[in-house]
């Protein structure tokens, strides 16, 4: 008989016990945020560059640049900040640029003063020319003084331009692109609507003004116009007027550049209308009310008739 135990095949083929689970750990399994890298997690930036403790692979902080929109808050590619003293300097020498230009006009304007004086009296007044009558002059510096306030009204429309034009220098660090374009296309408008005024005070107010005074004094007293008192009317019109036809243009480029709306001005339009016959009473006085009351109706109805063709073109 064999000695061999009866159960030596299972000795042989040993029947495999079930593996162990392996122990558990606390750690927790890993999630698809343990993958995000450094460089997906938000940055906090307090408008000038990066804040805290992420940096770029170089080392250096990340800084934006200038046309981007940083926490919400956007700036122009050429807008940095200056001591208020500079910006007064700056002022100051744009300001000295105009005066020497309106200077020079001035100047200009002196080598025929006398020819501009007598021509603009032979067609402010509503006679022929045989009938228009002559200046009185009350004293001697009063011609003098005449001759250089209508050369200085040409120094003021070679000024006006250059006075325009240095605004625009003195603002374009602080303006987007867009911004300079529309200023920049406000230059010439700006000289056309002056031109426009001048050409409407001298061609239509002027000579109904001086018909109302013709009428007012005709046949209780003999009228003497004093050159000086005249022309200091006709030179304060004139240039004013030359002012007031810029409204057209002030109303155009605050809504373009997102200053107001069309629809504002037009629910606050009696404040405006307040405004222009403060303005208008306040540098066209005369006795007989006349010329305010043409200066505040011709302001009145530049802002109506800009916000009708606002409201034409669909600018709300």
């Amino acid at each position: 008989m064999s000695d061999e135990p009866a159960d030596g095949g299972d000795a042989a083929n040993p029947v495999d016990e079930p593996e162990t689970p392996p122990e558990s750990s606390d750690e927790p399994l890993p999630t698809d945020n343990e993958h995000e890298t450094e460089s997906d997690l938000p940055v906090e930036t307090d408008g000038e560059g990066v804040v805290g403790d992420h940096h770029e692979h170089g080392g250096d902080p990340a800084y934006p640049d200038p046309d981007d929109d940083v926490g919400g808050i956007s700036t122009p590619p050429d807008d940095e900040e200056m001591p208020l003293a500079d910006h007064i300097e700056e002022m100051v020498l744009r300001l000295a640029v105009v005066l020497l230009v309106g200077s020079a006009g001035t100047a200009i304007g002196l080598l025929w003063a006398s020819d501009a004086l007598e021509y603009i009296w032979l067609n402010v007044f509503p006679y022929t020319v045989a009938e228009v009558p002559p200046p009185h002059v009350y004293h001697p510096l009063e011609l003098w003084l005449t001759r250089i306030k209508v050369s200085a009204l040409l120094g003021i429309m070679v000024a006006l331009p250059m006075f325009v034009y240095q605004c625009y220098l003195f603002m374009r660090p602080g303006l987007y692109p867009h911004e300079r374009k529309y200023y920049l296309a406000a230059v010439p408008t700006s000289v056309v609507l002056a031109g426009i005024g001048m050409l409407f005070s001298y061609i239509l107010v002027l000579p109904v003004l001086f018909q109302y005074f013709t009428f007012y004094a005709e046949g209780s007293a003999n009228i003497a116009y004093a050159l000086g008192d005249t022309f200091n009317l006709i030179i304060t019109l004139i240039g004013f007027l030359a002012i007031v036809f810029q409204i057209p243009l002030f109303i155009m480029l605050a809504i373009m550049m997102g200053v107001t709306t069309r629809r504002w001005l037009a629910q606050k339009r009696l404040y405006f209308w307040a405004a222009f016959a403060g303005l208008s009473f306040m540098f066209t006085m005369d006795p007989t009310m006349m010329a305010p009351i043409l200066v505040a109706l011709t302001m009145i109805l530049l802002f109506e008739g800009t916000l009708i063709v606002l409201k034409w073109v669909g600018r709300e």
